[in-house]
């Protein structure tokens, strides 16, 4: 079919026009035929039963009944009037009432024709009655574009009020489609056609809006599905692809002395087999010319840094230095603490800088950047200021990427000539379907193990009665030296009432730990941050025993010393949440604990959260129960929600049809990456279009 023609904007449809037009795109978006093409429905409703009225019982939700109207009466009511009709089949009578549009209808109704109405039915004393129906004339059913299901469309209260309801949407789809002769270009190529048994596009989208049988419908949905899951993945490998040819990157030949040295006489502990394999993946990538564009995932203390530091080594082992930027100053300055001891014996100058640097020290590193006496980096966005000019950076290293920009990375690659190699670091398990579709342009390792001698976090749940074992408990670890956290939660909206309760838990905690046998520090997000930065350092130090705080404990603060966590009102946490919260303990070698305080009443959401948080550990098996929980565009927050406005598939349910999809795609550009193959040109043409006419594929950011 001539592609033009789904490009025709809405308001030239038949029945359409322009006040239904404005409706349609404000409410749903749509402004072509391509656009109402894919609306595609919620729901659908069985309509190949017909009941006589006798069969009609009590519990039926929505019928479909043939008969005819024998009498039409107005009664009058409190306020207002009802239009009441007989309708009647061979087997009985029940009554159709309007409370809305009489003189119209009356006008409209026939009496004594055949008719087929569909409706929910109300049961009053013996007798049941249907408000509203849907009513068709017999003839014209039977001449209609029939199906077996109903389609339910989505809805707003806006297209309501302005009569399009989901009659009126199915009757513009239908004109749509007599438009069209129903010739829609085929968007997939026959070999993938043949080899999934999947159905034609124009089977398939007659099939999802006017479904002939549940077993077609079924057909049309795994194909629509599998389509538009296939496009998504085929852009992002697109992307990875052009990336690896256009963008040429340093290649780092030497595995040298650095690394050498390192890995044989410094190694504080035998590196686990993820870490080797990821070690592996990283040195492949340095090694082509292309420029590494790579993403690390590891849970908690999985040990992502030494795999970062022997990513540095090899830099070095080139002639070219690296650095490495964190989001807050507490992450920087254990970063960098982190790598100067492993690096003590090593020839290698590390410097950090951060917004705090005196303006000596910032002078000192910028002559030792620029005549290539620094070796490595480590800071915040400090490093992004014009003045930080390097002699030749060969790779950098980000961590907790998605708290910087795009245009704040690029920042970093204008500072060469050749972009450097970029390492992106991330302790948030993404779970392995969320990623393909997030940062399936990137190429992505995982550390999947934890380092031998690591004891796992043994996590309970206690309620608000249990508090004072609990603070029994945190006498006995504090007895032994330890530290503990109490964490509040912070929702934004109500930042006075968490205030609130912080500062009574805090008094409570004051209480029964009285100085000055016990100290305590204090955090929260009104403090100016240095008052934050001081009483961290005091806890790091271990100057105070416990930590009152809200979430600003960020990702990564290291203090090996606190072994319980506990988490108040866990019940407001999201899952992601709670797991990271709880990677701050069990950093050292003693047994660590994680206690999750709520109330008696609990959701079942809350309750499947903190099941899941006392059965496991595991980063990943928990990313993919939060991600059932919250759906894609809550666990990437705002900032990427607009990445997965899917039509038809979905993310989570879909998993199975999304690997599939991946899979072909990847193989059709490994066979063919600039789709030269006769089979292929469809998919050419069909990528050029999604290109050309952003608001096909929208969703595609």
């Amino acid at each position: 079919m001539n592609t033009n023609l789904l490009q025709t904007p809405i308001d030239y449809l038949k029945g359409v026009g322009p006040n239904r037009a404005e409706v349609l795109r404000k409410e749903l978006g749509i402004h072509t035929y391509q656009d109402l093409l894919n609306l595609f429905p919620n729901r659908y409703i069985d309509k190949t039963k017909y009941y006589k009225i006798n069969e009609i019982q009590r519990n039926t939700a929505e019928i479909q009944v043939i008969g005819k109207i024998t009498h039409l009466k107005t009664v009058a009511q409190k306020r207002g009037k009802r239009l009441v009709a007989d309708f009647v089949d061979d087997t009985g009578k029940i009554e159709l009432v309007w409370f809305r549009g009489h003189k119209w209808l009356k006008e409209s109704l026939k009496i004594n024709e055949p008719y087929v109405i569909f409706g929910k039915v109300n049961w009053f004393n013996n007798s049941c009655s249907m408000p509203h129906p849907d009513m068709e004339l017999l003839k014209e059913h039977e001449a209609g574009l029939r199906m077996a299901m109903q389609p339910i469309y989505p809805s707003t209260e806006n297209l309501s009020k302005k009569g399009i309801s989901n009659k009126v949407i199915s009757k513009i789809i239908q004109q749509l489609f007599s438009e069209s002769k129903q010739g829609f270009m085929e968007t997939l190529p026959q070999s993938i056609l043949q080899e999934l048994k999947l159905v034609s596009k124009s089977e398939a989208l007659l099939n999802i809006h006017f479904p002939q049988a549940p077993k077609k419908l079924a057909l049309a949905q795994y194909r629509l599905k599998f389509e538009e899951l296939f496009y998504i993945q085929l852009q992002l490998l697109i992307k990875n692809l052009i990336h690896k040819q256009k963008i040429k990157g340093f290649p780092f030949t030497e595995v040298g002395t650095y690394f050498n040295d390192f890995y044989q006489n410094h190694l504080p502990f035998e590196l686990t087999n993820a870490q080797k394999r990821v070690v592996k993946e990283i040195r492949r990538d340095l090694g082509s010319s292309a420029q590494m564009n790579r993403l690390l995932q590891g849970d908690v203390g999985s040990g992502k840094t030494i795999v970062a530091l022997m990513t540095c080594l090899l830099a070095l082992d080139n002639n070219f230095q690296a650095c490495l930027m964190a989001p807050t100053e507490i992450l920087a300055i254990q970063h960098y603490q982190g790598l100067s001891e492993l690096c003590e014996k090593l020839p290698i100058k590390i410097s950090l800088l951060t917004g705090s640097s005196k303006t000596k020290e910032r002078r000192e590193i910028h002559e030792s950047l620029e005549d290539g006496s620094l070796h490595l980096l480590i800071g915040t966005h400090a490093l992004l200021e014009d003045k930080v000019k390097f002699k030749n950076l060969g790779l950098a290293i980000i961590d907790e990427q998605h708290r910087f920009g795009v245009a704040q990375r690029s920042k970093l690659w204008h500072k060469n000539t050749l972009p450097p190699h970029v390492l992106v670091m991330t302790a948030t398990p993404i779970p392995r379907t969320l990623a393909m579709s997030l940062y399936g342009d990137l190429d992505i390792s995982v550390i999947d193990e934890l380092p031998p001698g690591r004891k796992a976090i043994k996590t309970v749940h206690r309620y608000d009665s249990n508090r004072l074992k609990v603070f029994r408990f945190i006498r006995e670890e504090i007895e032994k030296g330890r530290q503990i956290y109490v964490v509040y939660p912070l929702i934004q909206e109500s930042e006075k009432m968490d205030y609130k309760d912080l500062m009574d838990g805090y008094e409570s905690i004051a209480r029964d730990f009285p100085a000055p046998t016990y100290q305590i520090s204090i955090v929260h997000g009104q403090m100016k941050p240095a008052d934050k930065e001081y009483e961290m350092n005091r806890f790091v130090k271990g100057e105070t025993q416990i930590m009152v705080a809200t979430t600003v404990i960020e990702v990564g603060v290291n203090v090996p010393n606190a072994s319980v966590m506990i988490i108040e009102s866990a019940e407001r946490f999201g899952l992601s949440q709670l797991h990271q919260l709880r990677g701050r303990v069990g950093r050292g070698a003693e047994q660590s604990y994680c206690i999750l305080m709520t109330g008696h009443k609990l959701s079942q959401d809350s309750k499947t959260r903190l099941e899941t948080m006392v059965r496991t550990n595991d980063g990943f098996e928990i990313a993919e129960v939060d991600l059932k929980l919250r759906g894609p565009g809550d666990i990437m927050g705002t900032q990427q929600s607009g990445v997965l406005n899917l039509r038809i598939a979905d993310i989570v349910k879909d998993n199975e049809i999304l690997k599939t999809a991946r899979y072909y795609a990847k193989k059709m550009l490994t066979e063919d990456p600039s789709l030269k193959i006769p089979d292929h040109e469809v998919v050419k043409n069909t990528y050029r279009l999604m290109g050309k006419h952003k608001n096909i594929w929208n969703y595609i950011s």
